[in-house]
């Protein structure tokens, strides 16, 4: 049963122009929630419309904004993985499901405000039933990979692990991903590993 959102919260699919619309917003969500640990990601808007270009030239793209009241407070972005940065789709070949039958989810952010209310769930089950719309098997996603002692993370810190199992996804092995980007502090990009999760749908 599907777990109803807080009120004044939506959570809905956008495609075409309502997708490019939004982009720019999706743009400085991005530069805020990665921020933060284990990404720790020193975004700027000119990367970020260079980089959500994938989103509005796919046409297979897809969108899921979460909204309090009108202000997009959460992003969940997908495309078809041959629709992809080739960084991304050529560790997935060879892995014994054709590209063209996976969607990847390239990324889920949300304010820390909205965490815990079930709309993680609410990403998840639009972007599995986009994937079943244009006919594909499996859900792809990277993870980064950071080393258990980095200085900066937080003794806090709980990975979203126990959350993608509960979805039926696993980690591919071997299928790990190279992307290179600018670390808070850091003078410039440097690459970053990034592992393959998939379930089959």
């Amino acid at each position: 049963m599907t777990r109803a959102l807080p009120e004044g919260i939506s959570v809905r699919a956008l495609r075409g122009a309502a997708l490019e619309a939004a982009l720019e917003d999706v743009a400085r969500l991005r530069i805020a929630v990665f921020r933060d640990w284990p990404y720790l990601y020193d975004g700027s808007l000119d990367y970020e419309r260079e980089y959500l270009s994938t989103y509005r030239d796919s046409p297979g793209a897809l969108l899921v904004g979460a909204f309090f009241g009108d202000v997009l407070v959460g992003a969940s972005t997908s495309t078809p993985m041959e629709d992809h940065a080739g960084e991304f789709a050529a560790p997935m070949q060879g892995r014994g499901v054709a590209l063209e039958k996976i969607l990847y989810g390239a990324e889920s952010v949300l304010l820390p405000e909205y965490r815990g209310k079930g709309i993680g769930h609410r990403f998840f089950d639009l972007r599995e039933d986009h994937a079943r719309a244009l006919g594909r098997t499996h859900v792809a996603f990277c993870s980064v990979m950071r080393p258990a002692d980095h200085p900066l993370r937080p003794a806090s810190y709980r990975t979203n692990d126990a959350f993608w199992q509960g979805r039926g996804y696993a980690p591919v092995p071997g299928a790990v991903a190279e992307f290179s980007w600018k670390d808070l502090g850091q003078e410039g990009e440097t690459v970053k590993p990034l592992q393959f999760w998939m379930r089959e749908i």
